[in-house]
């Protein structure tokens, strides 16, 4: 027998304001939100915490639920509020007996990878097209989805804190803190009370990748993220997402595009224009009393 799968509201949020949302006395169906950039603090294990970009927070129905988006101060002694996440809201027997069958965190830390990013964002595309048809096509992403969040605690030690994969999960974290500034290989390695040599050779075998091409990664990452969803230009997009010059991001991102930023940005709104849904996923997020204010963007 087939068991059931359902995505109610999936979308992308981006807040340039402060925010905050709170579902009490729990949220009425399983709710996931995963952190692509910027920084807020989320109720996890009953305290507020901080949630930086690769979070994933996971909660089933009942559990409470609140949401803070503050400025964060600067060195220049600027309070920028800016924050992005993806969100799925499910239910049914397959999100059951996945979320059963093993003990998991409920804030994990994954790889800002550009596999995992697209992958959230085909969800948000495919619950938009399949509202009528084919919304088994939104429901298989989101197993796909689910089943990534293992394969990543399997094979990378997402969610422990032993041994070298905690090492490297530690510089992971400062890369992922710092991506979009200006940082040196040592800094990384400091990080972990590494040596340059172990730093550098104890990253690329856990996550496959040289510390700095995962920076790159990041940074390329968000500035996409950006020129779908924020209303800065090129140029403000290069240099907010850590690049040293628009001529160096445009050369990165055709490199690892195939295509330049402008062209990337044009095919890519066309493609993913969709229709509001402030109110299902209002709906769906809490059977208990819900609480908002402050949200800038819901897509």
């Amino acid at each position: 027998m087939r068991l059931f799968c359902e995505v109610l509201a999936a979308g992308y949020s981006y807040h340039t304001k402060p925010f905050r949302t709170e579902a009490y006395p729990g949220v009425g169906y399983y709710l996931f939100r995963f952190q692509s950039e910027g920084s807020a603090k989320a109720l996890v294990g009953g305290k507020l915490v901080p949630v930086g970009p690769g979070d994933l927070l996971l909660y089933k129905p009942g559990e409470p639920y609140e949401l803070r988006i503050e400025a964060e101060p600067e060195a220049s002694g600027d309070t920028p509020v800016a924050s992005g996440d993806y969100y799925f809201i499910c239910r049914g027997e397959w999100v059951d007996a996945w979320w059963n069958e093993r003990k998991r965190p409920q804030k994990l830390s994954l790889p800002l990878q550009d596999s995992l990013l697209a992958l959230c964002r085909q969800i948000v595309i495919e619950h938009y097209r399949g509202k009528r048809q084919y919304k088994e096509i939104t429901d298989y992403y989101l197993r796909i989805f689910c089943l990534t969040i293992d394969r990543e605690m399997k094979e990378h030690g997402v969610g422990t804190e032993t041994g070298q994969s905690f090492l490297a999960q530690r510089m992971r974290n400062y890369v992922e803190e710092h991506a979009l500034e200006s940082f040196k290989l040592e800094d990384v390695a400091r990080s972990a009370g590494l040596s340059l040599s172990r730093a550098v050779h104890l990253f690329k075998v856990c996550y496959g990748s040289s510390i700095m091409k995962y920076a790159l990664q990041i940074r390329l990452a968000v500035a996409r993220e950006r020129m779908l969803y924020s209303p800065m230009s090129l140029e403000q997009i290069a240099e907010s997402s850590g690049f040293s010059s628009y001529s160096y991001f445009h050369r990165m991102f055709r490199a690892h595009y195939g295509v330049s930023p402008k062209k990337y940005q044009l095919e890519q709104l066309t493609k993913t224009e969709q229709p509001d849904e402030r109110s299902s996923a209002a709906a769906a997020l809490s059977s208990g009393s819900r609480k908002e204010s402050g949200r800038s963007t819901i897509i």
